[in-house]
């Protein structure tokens, strides 16, 4: 076998999304030859998945003509070959428009090819002695070996030319009895993990996921089924199926937190809870989805960027300077940092509407309502933060901290109501703007301090692909939706 000694490290893309071909360098002299067979961080330069292997195996084929396949396994593969020469054939067996796409090359020690999990694998050994080797990352399983997928060899449809005649090749019986691709099972992508899917997010990721068609492929769950502050609930999940988690869940009573008992369930539900998730996440290379928010920031910029300096003012926003803090260590993350969040449940909109009501009857006894003018921000609508976390999910936007809040003029709590009233009654001078002092200077137990700026800057979640739409734009649209669902339209 002659090498290419000396060539440079090169990536190639085939027909294939996502699988690499790579030719590496072999330094020969007389003694032999030696190749960094696997480099991470060159490869990952190259756009290597930093795929995190956990196995390697070797097939050794003594006899030239050996074929093997075509298998696809829930884990992604490097394959290169470590003495001899084999003929490769790769199929998409993932759902999709590739579904079916086929590609062939020689593989020899200087050529190696990463195949994501999916794709269906084979070889012909073209030499006697032929050893194959290759990285994975995850174990083989014999209680999923159900959910891996196969197709025929000799199927006329695929069309792969084999150099030597499988009639002439030694195959196993199980590889001879593969199914057709017409007949073939498509491997169902990894599964996400939906923690808090009860909340106003949750929802909101639930309804995403089923207007894109994809529920099937989540699990929804709520602290009910799954407790993701108690280390012994991570046991009841097996955690290579999964791809993603989209964290939800959190505590948001920011004045109860401010009591002994609601400290320590803010603590447990903010901070504990998402340690232990990225923990998880970054043992089995899954990505962790957690949305963050405004007050882990004590609002002194008048517009927060992701690298500002945490600077929390109140127990709530502490523990989601700690959360925020163990999910950045796992490398694999999205740290969505919302405020003002409305959706599907209790919320300022939802008061403010009803609220409305009561002073525009004329039996009712309150006749206006006070809001605080000197906090300043942005809605988030739930709905809006659901479409940002799937963009950068589905885009592979670079991992990191992406502020999601509506886009749009910065008003204050007193703005918003009054812009409800109106909406809803044509009563908006019912509202009286005062100090957030003067607000709550009457109010019985602990009062957690507010940020007085909440309006995040928008650019980086812009420069990834995703604009969150105008939240005075949105708000029109929700109350209308409200007052639909109230038979009012």
């Amino acid at each position: 076998m002659a090498l290419e000694f000396e060539k440079e490290l090169t990536a190639t893309s085939t027909n294939i999304p996502g699988m690499l071909v790579f030719d590496l360098p072999v330094h020969g002299d007389s003694r032999g030859w030696f190749k960094e067979n696997w480099q991470r961080e060159k490869m990952r330069a190259l756009g290597l998945p930093d795929m995190g292997p956990v196995q390697n195996n070797i097939s050794f084929n003594d006899r030239k003509g050996v074929t093997r396949g075509i298998h696809a396994e829930p884990w992604d593969k490097f394959i290169s070959v470590a003495c001899g020469r084999v003929f490769g054939a790769w199929v998409d067996l993932r759902p999709g428009s590739s579904f079916g796409q086929v590609y062939t090359c020689e593989l020899d020690p200087s050529r190696a090819i990463y195949v994501p999990r999916g794709v269906g694998n084979s070889y012909q050994a073209l030499e006697d002695g032929t050893a194959y080797t290759y990285l994975v990352n995850a174990h083989w399983s014999a209680e999923l070996k159900s959910t891996y997928t196969f197709v025929n060899l000799a199927d006329p449809d695929l069309g792969i030319e084999w150099p030597i005649p499988l009639s002439e090749c030694e195959l196993s019986e199980a590889d001879k009895a593969h199914p057709a691709l017409a007949d073939a099972l498509p491997m169902a992508p990894r599964r996400t993990l939906v923690t808090g899917c009860n909340g106003q997010l949750g929802r909101a990721v639930r309804a995403a996921a089923e207007a894109r068609g994809v529920a099937k492929y989540f699990d929804f769950c709520d602290i009910d089924t799954f407790d993701m502050s108690d280390p012994d609930a991570y046991s009841g999940y097996d955690w290579s199926l999964y791809g993603a988690v989209i964290n939800c869940g959190a505590y948001t009573a920011v004045d109860r937190a401010e009591t002994p008992e609601g400290r320590v369930i803010a603590w447990k539900a903010n901070a504990t809870g998402p340690a232990l998730l990225a923990r998880t996440c970054a043992e089995h290379g899954i990505t962790l989805v957690h949305v963050s928010s405004d007050y882990v920031f004590d609002g002194t910029a008048e517009v927060h960027g992701e690298e500002e300096p945490f600077s929390p003012l109140s127990v709530y926003g502490q523990t989601k300077a700690a959360g925020d803090i163990a999910v950045a260590g796992c490398p694999r993350h999205y740290i969505m940092r919302s405020s003002w969040v409305i959706g599907d449940g209790r919320n300022f909109v939802k008061t403010m509407r009803a609220l409305s009501d009561r002073v525009a009857d004329p039996e009712d006894k309150l006749k206006q309502i006070a809001v605080v003018d000197d906090q300043l921000g942005r809605l988030t609508f739930t709905r809006d933060m659901a479409a940002a976390i799937f963009h950068v999910l589905g885009t592979h936007a670079p991992y990191g901290t992406y502020n999601c809040t509506g886009s749009g003029a910065v008003r204050s709590w007193a703005d918003i109501a009054c812009a409800v009233f109106e909406a809803a009654n044509g009563n908006g001078e019912k509202v009286v703007p005062v100090s957030t002092a003067d607000y709550y200077a009457s109010a019985e137990g602990p009062i957690a301090p507010r940020p007085v700026h909440s309006a995040l800057d928008l650019s980086k979640l812009e420069s990834a692909g995703f604009h969150m739409p105008d939240w005075e734009e949105e708000l029109g649209g929700y109350l209308k939706t409200l007052a639909m669902q109230d038979g009012e339209v």
